[in-house]
């Protein structure tokens, strides 16, 4: 499902139930030590996908600790993301000198709790909400999905916070394919100075989006 919308340079894995058995690796252990029983399967899980997606880069398996702000810290030279939600783990991985940045993130496909669009939209992003007619896209949940990418995709850049309010987003829908599939393109456009660590500043990140299985699935690749 997520390879739809990743590009050639990146390798995803993804799994839609948890397999038994798995368990953390040694190095890892101490950072779920506390975590419930929940938890302890999404992170196993999401390490799981992205150890296999590492040796289909013809990278060492290696684990996966947690930097600064809980970002992943991926081996040399490897860049990648993860996500989990309900029924859902996936990791997408590349070579840094390939791929600059990988944000994913998985949701379901149903529309946001009351109450939450007004903390995670800007005011452009309401109006336009407001006008679409299409009601086969949870559209307000598609932009809580995409601004989640694009944190994770800004991140490891730039190593500073991104708000929801930091990032102004729009999306366009792919023609039809007659399946039970429906992906497109969304566009996010950086409100605040895009200075990264190394290499150019960013202005804007493009992005694709999936929905299927009743899962909304987006993904930002930064070449």
């Amino acid at each position: 499902m997520i390879e739809r919308i990743l590009p050639g340079v990146v390798v995803a894995e993804e799994l839609f139930e948890d397999p038994p058995g798995l368990t953390p690796h040694p190095r890892e252990e101490h950072l779920i030590a506390k975590a419930v029983e929940k938890r302890r399967r999404e992170f196993v899980s999401a390490r799981y996908c992205a150890r296999k997606a590492m040796t289909r880069l013809g990278v060492d398996q290696a684990p996966i600790l947690r930097g600064e702000m809980g970002s992943p810290q991926w081996p040399s030279g490897v860049v990648g993301s993860l996500t989990h939600t309900d029924g859902y783990r996936a990791a997408a991985l590349g070579h840094a000198l390939a791929v600059r940045s990988i944000g994913i993130d998985a949701e379901p496909h149903e529309a946001l709790p009351d109450g939450v669009l007004d903390a995670v939209s800007i005011e452009q992003e309401r109006s336009w909400l407001s006008t679409v007619q299409d009601g086969a896209v949870h559209w307000d949940k598609l932009l809580f999905c995409a601004k989640e990418a694009t944190y994770k995709a800004w991140f490891p850049l730039t190593g500073r916070w991104l708000g929801f309010e930091d990032a102004h987003i729009t999306f366009a829908k792919d023609a039809p394919t007659g399946a039970e599939v429906i992906t497109g393109t969304f566009h996010t456009d950086l409100l605040v100075p895009g200075n990264t660590t190394t290499g150019p500043p960013l202005s804007s990140f493009d992005g694709r989006w999936v929905v299927a299985r009743g899962l909304v699935v987006t993904a930002i690749t930064v070449i």
